[in-house]
C-alpha cells in the first residue's frame, strides 16, 4: 500500500468547517490562531460565524483554506497518522502541501497566499471576470467551446477536474456566452461558479508577474515529502524551481486528472483528502477507480482513515 495526501483549494470552504475536529484536537484552533496573528484578523471567527459572504471573499478564502489543510495535517500527526509518500494540492491546496512537506513556513505561506489572493483580485476587478463548470463534455470539446464563445475576448479551459468536468474562466461576457452555447455543444450542464476571480486563465498574467516579484523574498526549502505540482506534474526539490511552479500555476490550468493518474502510475493506491469537505474525494473516484480517497475533516473521518491505513 502506498499513500499520498491531497489538499483541496478554494471552493471547499464552509461556515463552521472543522469545528468538530477543533473540539477534539486543540491544534486546530492553535493553527488558526497562528494564521490570525499573521493576517491581523480573527480568521477562526470568520470561519465559524461568517458571514458567508466574507468567508467567500478571495482574500479571506485563500488563507482560510491554507490554514484548514495545515490544521487537519497537524491533527493527523497528533493522532500518530502515517506519513505519505507524496503530497499534492488542487490549485491553492498546493501551498498547504508545501507547508506540510516543510518546504514553506506556515506563517510565511499565510502572508504569501493573502498577497496571491489580492494580486488575483486586482488583476480583474469584481464583475469583469467569470468562471463556470462545464459538465458532460470531453476536454477537447470544452476547448472548442471556449474558442467559439470567446469572440475576441479571453476564455480558457482552466481546471481539468475529472473526466467530463472542466472549469472555464475568462471575461464575464465570454463565460456567459459559453454557458449559453454549452447545451448546443452537447454539455449536460453549465454552472456559473460563485467566484469573482477567473483563476488560472490568461487574465491572471498581471497577478503572476506580481507574484514572481513577491516570491523572490520567500524562503523555500527542499520538501521532506515530494510535492507534485499542478503545472507540470513533477516534484521539485530546487527552491527556484518551486517558486517558478507557483508563479506559473496562477495563469496555467490545474491538471488534476493527469496528476491523480500520475500518482496511480507511481504506485499510489490510497489518498487522504486533508481538508474540509469531500470535493477531491468525489473527483478522484471518477479519475482512477482503483485508487481510494479517504476524506479527513472531523474526528469520525480521521478515525476511519486511521483504521484503514494501519500498515502504511
Amino acid at each position: 500500500m502506498s499513500l499520498a495526501f491531497v489538499f483541496p483549494g478554494q471552493g471547499s470552504q464552509s461556515i463552521g468547517m472543522l469545528n468538530a475536529l477543533a473540539a477534539e484536537f486543540p491544534v486546530v484552533r492553535e493553527t488558526f490562531s497562528e494564521a490570525s496573528g499573521a493576517l491581523g484578523c480573527d480568521l477562526w471567527q470568520i470561519v465559524e460565524q461568517g458571514p458567508e459572504a466574507k468567508l467567500n471573499q478571495t482574500e479571506i478564502t485563500q488563507p482560510a483554506m491554507l490554514t484548514a489543510g495545515v490544521a487537519v495535517w497537524r491533527a493527523w500527526l497528533s493522532a500518530n497518522g502515517p506519513r505519505p509518500r507524496f503530497m499534492a494540492g488542487h490549485s491553492l491546496g498546493e501551498y498547504s502541501a508545501l507547508v506540510c512537506a516543510e518546504a514553506l513556513d506556515f506563517d510565511t505561506a499565510v502572508k504569501l497566499v493573502a498577497d496571491r489572493a489580492r494580486f488575483m483580485q486586482q488583476a480583474v476587478p469584481i464583475g469583469q471576470g467569470g468562471i463556470a463548470a462545464i459538465l458532460g463534455l470531453d476536454d477537447d470539446a470544452v476547448r472548442r467551446l471556449c474558442e467559439q464563445a470567446a469572440q475576441g475576448e479571453v476564455l480558457d479551459a482552466v481546471n481539468f477536474n475529472s473526466p467530463n468536468q472542466v472549469v472555464i474562466a475568462g471575461t464575464a461576457a465570454a463565460v456567459a456566452r459559453a454557458i449559453e452555447q454549452s447545451k448546443a455543444a452537447g454539455a449536460k450542464r453549465a454552472v456559473l461558479l460563485p467566484m469573482s476571480v477567473p483563476a488560472h486563465s490568461r487574465l491572471m498574467h498581471p497577478a503572476a508577474q506580481r507574484m514572481a516579484e513577491r516570491i523572490q523574498s520567500v524562503e523555500v526549502r527542499s520538501p521532506r515529502v515530494p510535492v507534485i505540482h499542478n503545472v507540470h506534474l513533477r516534484a521539485e526539490s530546487d527552491p527556484t524551481a518551486i517558486r517558478n511552479a507557483l508563479v506559473r500555476q496562477i495563469e496555467s490550468p490545474v491538471r488534476w486528472v493527469e496528476l491523480i493518474q500520475k500518482l496511480a502510475t507511481d504506485g499510489v493506491d490510497r489518498l487522504v483528502e486533508c481538508g474540509p469537505g469531500r470535493v477531491l474525494t468525489g473527483l478522484n473516484k471518477r479519475i482512477v477507480k482503483t485508487t481510494e480517497t479517504l476524506p479527513v475533516f472531523d474526528p469520525v473521518t480521521l478515525r476511519e482513515a486511521l483504521s484503514m491505513l494501519p500498515n502504511v
